[in-house]
């Protein structure tokens, strides 16, 4: 009898310990993991995923919101792209543009973590950023970042020219002048990192994030939820009160939009970003308005975006013949000009965004220009080029592979019934996003869908896309573009100071490119962002940034 006391008891233990770690395990993927009860908790759910919380990695808009909340850089852009001061306070520029010198704020501490003597974040010194641009052209991590530092000096061991005079001053020394460079000081990229976690962690500091910005990090199971706890250390204050003004954030990974869209319809989200076709005419009018029914408790939040789609047209030495159509401006122009961009918009994009009449610099960048001689939907100019060229009606004309994605295979559709009508015939071949832009880069896709979102906030950052020296895959290049002309302006730009000089060189380049038309241009994008109305203080930017030390939610919100 007492053995089988004892038996049951030893079951009856193991039971109950099986039990409380279950119970532990689904607590931590759950509803209420971290104490998340009656704090003011943001949610927005990211479709893409995120695949690392380390800056030097932040290259997608995932990425890049994601690690916006936990770090800052030594300046920041605004909302309207004005740069700002973050860790540094001020800065100085010498006269020939090649000497930066960064101020730093000494009130700025990393989070607490164990990777730090007794877990309290120190204070960050200038070499920390010394440090952190270091880790950007690293070998071993292949950072997608590393060219942000390419216009820096090196020294003759390879290293950046970069040094901290004290605690409190940085100098950065550039190979040549680079007026776009505060702008680049701006990305993720070059957030401050403590030395003692990436030592610490080593590969692992993906996951285990310590940094300087509003939020620190709390929790995360990949592909089911982020969690962001409130930095309470945070060194920007407004209107004599400590940013940030939430509790925590929680960030969810449901990868199918309309379960997504559901989600936030119910108030379980707080933020909604992507118009998906499966859903768009539910939210909004045709004419890209919110829905009547959802006025009173969705805000839409709407501005340009610095994304501009287009087709391009591969233009280097490649295994085509020496008459491919393509090779002829001409043929490229009647392309430009045998489609109607508004039509395309209001039919399969609600009209969100606006048609591309002007260059390939997008609506909203400094150095944008709708004087520079842009296309505009005319079919009889269309018939003509394509009779200067050689192909009356379209006759004697080849028909022209197209190679795109699943998502863009609507406007494919489009774009192959329209150029019909003037004697342009289109295959469309769908593809991988990852075999096109394999393609794109290796100059296999003699015509191929593309867009490109600003890096910062410089026309340079679009008009690179054509300069000689950046033929991919080294560079940006895919279209294989060259005009001697071009380049001149290019190179002149990138040493002139003064910002009207540098734009007028813009808008030639930008005139140049529009009239040998290497691409078709489609629209310059615009963002959308749908909250609910407790949502206070949601911001944008044409970087479509997402910046949520500054929300606020109106009342309390039970959690997920």
């Amino acid at each position: 009898m007492l053995m089988t006391v004892k038996g049951f008891n030893h079951r009856l233990l193991l039971l109950l310990l099986f039990v409380i770690a279950l119970m532990t395990v689904m607590g931590s993927c759950g509803r209420r993991f971290d104490d998340l009860d009656h704090l003011t908790v943001f949610r927005y759910n990211e479709d893409l995923n995120i695949t690392s919380l380390d800056p030097v990695y932040a290259r997608n808009q995932a990425n890049i919101w994601g690690v916006a909340q936990l770090y800052n850089s030594l300046v920041e852009l605004d909302g309207s792209l004005n740069i700002r001061p973050a860790v540094a306070r001020d800065w100085l520029i010498s006269d020939d543009g090649l000497k930066y010198t960064f101020f730093l704020r000494d009130d700025v501490y990393f989070h607490d973590n164990e990777c730090f003597v007794e877990g309290k974040g120190r204070r960050v010194v200038a070499d920390d950023f010394v440090f952190s641009l270091a880790r950007l052209i690293e070998p071993r991590l292949s950072s997608p970042g590393a060219w942000v530092m390419n216009a820096l000096d090196r020294r003759e061991d390879g290293s950046l020219d970069v040094s901290a005079a004290d605690d409190t001053t940085l100098v950065i020394r550039l190979r040549h002048a680079f007026p776009p460079m505060l702008g680049l000081l701006s990305m993720q990229y070059c957030a401050v990192v403590p030395h003692e976690a990436v030592e610490k962690y080593g590969h692992d500091f993906r996951r285990n994030p310590v940094g300087t910005g509003p939020f620190r990090f709390a929790y995360w199971k990949e592909g089911v939820r982020l969690i962001y706890r409130k930095n309470d250390n945070y060194f920007e204050m407004e209107d004599s009160e400590r940013l940030p003004y939430l509790d925590a954030i929680s960030i969810s990974f449901i990868s199918d939009r309309q379960t997504a869209f559901l989600e936030f319809i119910k108030g379980n989200l707080d933020l909604l970003t992507r118009v998906d076709a499966s859903y768009k005419d539910e939210l909004i009018t045709p004419s890209g308005r919110l829905q009547d029914k959802y006025k009173e408790s969705i805000e839409l939040i709407t501005m340009p975006f610095l994304n501009s789609e287009y087709l391009g047209f591969f233009l280097g030495d490649a295994a085509l013949p020496g008459d491919w159509p393509l090779y002829d401006k001409r043929v490229r122009q009647a392309i430009n000009y045998g489609f109607d961009r508004e039509k395309m918009l209001t039919f399969l994009r609600n009209n969100i965004g606006t048609p591309a009449h002007a260059g390939f610099v997008p609506v909203g960048m400094p150095g944008f220009t709708k004087n520079s001689g842009g296309y505009h939907y005319d079919p009889d100019k269309a018939r003509s080029l394509l009779a200067e060229a050689g192909y009356p009606g379209g006759e004697g004309l080849p028909v022209i592979t197209l190679h795109t994605n699943q998502a863009y295979q609507d406007i494919a559709q489009f774009m192959q019934f329209e150029l019909a009508q003037v004697g342009i015939r289109l295959s469309i071949d769908v593809l991988p996003p990852a075999t096109l832009r394999e393609m794109m880069a290796g100059g296999d896709a003699p015509f191929f869908r593309g867009s490109w979102i600003a890096d910062y906030p410089e026309a340079e950052n679009y008009l690179a896309l054509f300069y000689s020296n950046n033929k991919a895959p080294a560079g940006p290049n895919y279209t294989h573009f060259s005009c001697e002309r071009f380049d001149l302006l290019y190179e002149k730009a990138l040493n002139e100071t003064n910002d009207s000089l540098r734009y007028e060189l813009y808008r030639k380049m930008d005139q140049i490119v529009t009239e040998q038309a290497p691409k078709v241009f489609l629209f310059y994008d615009q963002s959308m962002r749908f909250v609910h109305r407790h949502v206070k203080n949601m911001s944008n930017n044409p970087l479509n940034h997402l910046v949520l030390k500054r929300v606020k939610i109106s009342e309390t919100k039970p959690d997920v």
